[in-house]
C-alpha cells in the first residue's frame, strides 16, 4: 500500500438546530490503493461523513488532507479527481443512458471522438450497449445503477466515493457491478465504500471502519475484526456485536 490519499483527523459535525452532533470527532487513514469500508447503522453519520470529504458540506471542526494538503484550499481539484456514486439515482430520466453520459462526461471536460469512446468502452463493459438510445425511466433498477456507476467513472477519478451502489438490485446487476469495481481498484482507483451488504463489504473491502452515533468503534481488516470478536463467524456478526440489536428507524 502506498502512504494516505485522505487523512482525517478530529472530524467533527453539527447541523443548525440539531440537538446532536452528527460526528463525534472522526479520525482515519485511507490508503492510496486500498478499498475502505464505512459501516454502520441508519443515522450513524455515513452520509454525512461522505458529504464532507466529497466537499458538499463543510465540518464543525477537524481537518481532512487530501494527498497531504488541506481540502479546504483545494476544492476544485478534489472535484476534479473524485467520481461520486450516489445512493439515489442521479440522471435525468426522460434522456437516454447515452445522452446521460454526454452531459456528465461534459461536466468533465470530455467532448468529441474521446467523450463517445468511453461511453461506448462503458456501455460494453456492463452490458449496456443494447439500451444506449433508450430513455432512463424504461430501465430497471439495475440498469440504472450501472448507468449511475458508468457517470461517474468516466473521467477515470483517483478516488471513489460509492454509497450503497447495489441496493436493490438484482444478482445479475449486483455481481457486474462488483466485478467492475474490482477491476478498476486493481488498476489502481482507491474506492471509500458504504453498504449494508455485509457479505459483500467482507468481501470486497481491504479495510472496515464501523461507525455508530458519529464515532468509529472499530476499524482493521475484516479478518481481524473477525477473529478479535469472540464468537464471530463473519462481518455480520461482528457488525451486530459492536452496534447490538436494537432498530435504528
Amino acid at each position: 500500500m502506498e502512504q494516505p490519499i485522505i487523512q482525517i483527523n478530529d472530524l467533527k459535525k453539527t447541523y443548525a438546530g440539531a440537538l446532536e452532533p452528527s460526528l463525534r470527532g472522526i479520525s482515519l487513514q485511507v490508503k492510496s490503493g486500498e478499498v475502505y469500508g464505512l459501516l454502520g447503522p441508519n443515522g450513524a453519520g455515513k452520509t454525512t461523513l461522505l458529504s464532507i470529504l466529497c466537499g458538499v458540506v463543510a465540518p464543525s471542526s477537524g481537518t481532512i488532507l487530501y494527498r497531504n494538503h488541506p481540502i479546504s484550499g483545494n476544492i476544485r481539484q478534489l472535484k476534479q479527481e473524485i467520481g461520486v456514486v450516489p445512493q439515489d439515482i442521479a440522471l435525468y430520466p426522460t434522456l437516454t443512458a447515452r445522452e446521460n453520459l454526454e452531459f456528465y462526461g461534459a461536466m468533465y471536460g470530455i467532448h468529441g471522438a474521446d467523450l463517445q469512446s468511453k461511453i461506448q468502452f462503458w456501455l460494453d463493459q456492463f452490458e449496456l450497449s443494447h439500451a444506449a438510445n433508450r430513455r432512463i425511466d424504461k430501465f430497471s433498477g439495475g440498469m440504472k445503477r450501472r448507468i449511475n456507476l458508468i457517470a461517474s467513472i468516466m473521467h477515470n477519478p483517483q478516488l471513489l466515493f460509492l454509497d450503497e451502489p447495489t441496493v436493490g438490485v438484482d444478482v445479475q446487476s449486483r455481481t457486474k457491478i462488483m466485478d467492475q469495481l474490482v477491476e478498476l481498484n486493481k488498476r489502481g482507483m482507491t474506492i471509500i465504500y458504504t453498504s449494508h451488504h455485509l457479505a459483500e463489504a467482507e468481501n470486497f473491502c481491504d479495510t472496515i471502519g464501523i461507525i455508530d452515533a458519529g464515532t468509529i468503534i472499530a476499524s482493521g481488516s475484516p479478518n481481524v475484526l473477525i477473529e478479535q470478536t469472540p464468537g464471530a463467524r463473519d462481518l455480520e456478526d461482528v457488525f451486530l456485536a459492536l452496534t447490538n440489536r436494537k432498530l435504528r428507524d
